[in-house]
């Protein structure tokens, strides 16, 4: 178990240390058991990455995949103005009550207009849609030109890429998915082919460097989340990063 001291201090941890890598794949461990432990020290940790690329006091932060407030209450608490877009009605109310300022939508069609947000931010939704590019695009779109588009998610690879059908999802997603339903009596929450599906960082590089190629983003960063400063270079290496980097961010400007 992870214990509410660490919890508590992982945003304010020194930016890439080792000490701060640790207490959030600590954090991590309890995502399935203690979710409330797992994404409140996500969402503050969330904020204070972001303020490394830009000032978010009186911004306007656009969070796909928001769910039910743990990240409104963090940005907010720094200064944001705040929205989310969640589809799944059960995220929304996942803490009792619809989170603050947050709408039912899809990220793959977002009901926000076109250059409307200083922030687009999104932690762990890519491999949950099927068109993770679309929803790339759609991020890119309702944010206005300076503003920053943020992308964080769990590549298909990682070893926790199957979430709670890992490792088994190294011998297919529906396999194990499958074996989930066996095991347990019902189908996984994260589903190959309907709520999960496999996105690749080599996928999202390529949609990157072809929309900077557009003249429509400059990268900004590229990551591995979890990591110290010292081990960020395994996002650089084809092949490695997919199984390593366990999750990956991209940051990019808009033109």
């Amino acid at each position: 178990m992870v214990e509410s001291g660490e919890i508590s201090v992982a945003s304010e941890l020194p930016r890439g240390s080792l000490r701060r890598s640790v207490a959030l794949f600590r954090a991590f461990l309890v995502e399935q058991t203690d979710p409330d432990r797992f994404y409140s020290t996500l969402a503050r940790d969330s904020v204070a990455e972001v303020l490394r690329w830009a000032p978010i006091d009186g911004a306007r932060v656009l969070d796909i995949g928001g769910g039910p407030g743990y990240f409104a209450d963090a940005f907010a608490r720094a200064g944001a103005s705040y929205a989310g877009v969640e589809p799944d009605v059960g995220e929304l109310t996942a803490r009792g009550h619809v989170g603050t300022n947050a709408v039912r939508g899809s990220g793959l069609q977002l009901p926000i207009a076109s250059d409307a947000v200083t922030v687009a931010y999104s932690s762990n939704v890519l491999e949950h849609v099927p068109d993770p590019e679309a929803m790339a695009a759609e991020m890119l779109r309702v944010t206005r030109p300076g503003g920053l588009v943020v992308l964080s998610w769990t590549p298909w690879l990682s070893p926790w890429g199957g979430h709670e059908t890992a490792p088994w999802h190294y011998l297919g997603g529906r396999r194990a998915a499958n074996r989930y339903a066996a095991r347990h009596g019902h189908r996984p929450k994260n589903d190959f082919g309907r709520s999960l599906f496999a996105c690749s960082a080599g996928r999202m590089l390529r949609w990157t460097r072809a929309a900077e190629a557009r003249g429509e983003l400059r990268v900004v960063e590229v990551l591995p989340r979890y990591h110290p400063w010292w081990a960020r270079w395994v996002v650089r290496v084809p092949g490695l990063r997919e199984v390593v980097s366990w999750n990956v961010v991209i940051v990019v400007e808009k033109r």
